[in-house]
């Protein structure tokens, strides 16, 4: 009974390591790469907006890059 349920987390492991394998993502990319587009659309709103000027714009766009 015990063997049963050592295997079952083995087998269970494999599994997931096989997913996170294929898909080659734990999703930390996907995060990063979200956040780093969402603030550079709010500063070339922000831009567009005449909130900030092009000197500043291109600073603050070398900063997120």
């Amino acid at each position: 009974m015990g063997l049963m349920i050592i295997l079952g987390v083995i087998f269970l492991g494999l599994i997931i390591w096989a997913v996170v394998a294929i898909t080659g993502s734990t999703g930390k990319t996907s995060i990063t790469k979200t956040t780093e587009n969402s603030a550079l659309e709010i500063l070339k709103m922000r831009y567009a907006r005449g909130e900030i000027d092009k000197e500043e714009f291109e600073m603050k766009k070398k900063d997120l890059l």
